[in-house]
Formats: C-alpha cells, sequence, structure tokens
C-alpha cells in the first residue's frame, strides 16, 4: 500500500481571494514505512507576500522570486502522487488550494476521498484536547526541535511519524509478505526519524524582510505573540 504523506505552505487562508501555493513537501510509504522517496518544490506565487504569512514560513518575495511557478510543478507533482492515499494535516486546506491550482490550469483535480485527515483522526481519539502537528509531536514524543518555522518537507517528514502513531505506532509497516527481500525487511524493521540535513539550508529570510517583520510585530504591541516570554 502506497501512501503520500504531504503539506504545503501558502500565502494565506483562500485561494479564492488571490492567496496562492508557495511550497509543497511529500514524503513516501510503502505500507507504513518510509522509502526515502520525496517531493519538494518551492512555489512562486507571483504575488507580493503577507507578513502575517511570511511570519509562519519566513518565505519572503525575494526567496521565492527565482523558483518555478505552480504550472511548472503541477505535472511533476501528480505523478509523483498517482493514486496513492495523501495523508495530510487538516486535509481540506491543503485540497481547497491543490485543487484550485489545478483548477486554474485546466487539469485533473484530486478527490476529496483520496485524502486521509490526521487532524481528524487525532480529534476522534483525542477529543477535547490540542490536536496541531506539535501538540500531537509532544504527546507522541517525537522531536521536532528542528521545526523553528512552518516548512513543507519537514512537517511531512514529522506528520508521517504522527500517522503512524496515529495508527497504532510502527508495527503494521512490519509486515512484509514472504516475497520481499531480506535487504527489504532489515529496512523495514528500521525506525526511521527526520534526520538533520547534511548541508543546512541558506537563510531563506533576508534582511530586509527580517527589518520588515520585527516593523510588523511592533506595531502589534505588547501582546503580540512572538513577544511573549511563556
Amino acid at each position: 500500500m502506497r501512501e503520500i504523506v504531504m503539506d504545503t505552505e501558502t500565502t494565506g487562508l483562500d485561494p479564492e481571494s488571490g492567496d496562492r501555493i508557495v511550497e509543497i513537501g511529500a514524503v513516501e510509504l510503502m505500507n507504513h514505512v518510509a522509502t526515502g522517496r520525496t517531493f519538494h518544490e518551492y512555489i512562486n506565487p507571483m504575488r507580493t507576500m503577507p507578513a502575517e504569512a511570511f511570519a509562519v514560513h519566513g518565505l519572503g518575495d525575494e526567496f521565492l522570486s527565482d523558483k518555478p511557478t505552480f504550472d511548472k510543478v503541477a505535472q511533476p507533482f501528480l505523478d509523483f502522487v498517482g493514486d496513492a492515499k495523501l495523508v495530510i494535516h487538516n486535509a481540506a486546506f491543503d485540497m481547497k488550494f491543490l485543487n484550485a491550482e489545478l483548477r486554474w490550469l485546466n487539469m485533473r483535480q484530486l478527490p476529496m476521498d483520496q485524502a486521509i485527515d490526521t487532524l481528524a483522526m487525532a480529534r476522534s481519539r483525542f477529543a477535547g484536547a490540542q490536536n496541531t502537528l506539535d501538540a500531537l509531536c509532544r504527546r507522541f514524543g517525537i522531536d521536532n526541535s528542528a521545526r523553528t518555522l512552518h516548512g513543507a518537507l519537514l512537517d511531512s517528514e514529522i506528520l508521517a511519524e504522527v500517522y503512524l502513531e496515529l495508527i497504532g505506532g510502527r508495527q503494521p509497516g512490519l509486515v512484509l509478505d514472504a516475497a520481499n527481500s531480506a535487504g527489504a525487511m532489515q529496512s523495514a524493521a528500521t525506525e526511521w526519524r527526520p534526520q538533520p540535513r547534511a548541508v543546512p539550508l541558506q537563510p531563506r529570510i533576508t534582511e530586509a524582510e527580517k527589518t520588515a517583520h520585527d516593523g510588523f510585530v511592533e506595531k502589534l504591541g505588547d501582546n503580540a505573540l512572538w513577544t511573549r516570554t511563556g
């Protein structure tokens, strides 16, 4: 069984109001085991980045200016996904954006029943509790210390671990049929966790963008989220 754990970052909350996707990250699972195959693209939204969105993911206009537009990314993304189930935290949000972008290109839509919503799974299992990705990492003891800003690929890697815990831990991924090679069995038995990058990414925030963000936060006053210590 093939599944794709994925996440997007956007310029805002509503594609019908002009918001666009600026990053797609996806991780392939086979029988609940990470294969190492990923899909990752930054995308030029062809519009300015609102300060509120920049504060979430740190993807600014200068960084995105030389990235491909969605029409260049759409078909490779669809080819990577194929007919696999899409594991997404708050699936309605990401599917809304993906299908809006695909519709504008007159390309095939992704049916909602192709998506598995881990937020709905978590709410069903932990009713009344916080079920953000960070909260679920704390609950399951998953290391998310690298998640200083939202990032689609890192969030997908972390979500893959959360998903495996939500469906009962990693045991399902260790059930392989007899035709699998010993090497595949050894790979499946190895606990997978997101690994630090061998070469850190170059900073995505320019000094001008940092200054703009600092000014934005200052305007919010003493109650701004970024100024709270507890």
